[in-house]
């Protein structure tokens, strides 16, 4: 399985990184919104998106709403791993289409459990 970790911070991307490759997915890294759909429309065949919120050139939620627009990747499950914790937050990421929610700071129990409940809806 592969997973698309976007985040600006390269030692979050580290951390994820090192928790999706415990979890057994081959994964690859983006800065931003925008180098994710590039990473994307590359290698279409993702199965998760681990997505900040707070990033340059185009944020996490921009992301979402962009690749929920296409129809190819309608199967690609995105998860929001994110300091944004508020209500309004939540529900905005959950309405443009993400699929679960992480708020930093995490451990690697917290992302391997909201993984064990996406793979039950894969």
């Amino acid at each position: 399985m592969r997973a698309l970790v976007i985040d600006d911070s390269g030692a979050m991307r580290s951390i994820l990184r090192q928790y999706m490759r415990e979890l057994k997915y081959e994964v690859v890294e983006a800065r931003d919104g925008r180098e994710a759909l590039e990473r994307c429309e590359q290698t279409p065949d993702f199965d998760i998106a681990l997505v900040d919120w707070n990033m340059p050139v185009m944020n996490g939620l921009e992301f979402v709403v962009a690749l929920r627009s296409r129809k190819e990747y309608d199967s690609m499950k995105l998860m929001m791993v994110t300091t944004e914790n508020d209500v309004a937050h939540i529900e905005a990421a959950l309405s443009a289409g993400a699929n679960e929610f992480v708020m930093k700071p995490f451990t690697y129990e917290v992302l391997e459990e909201k993984m064990a409940l996406l793979n039950d809806s894969m």
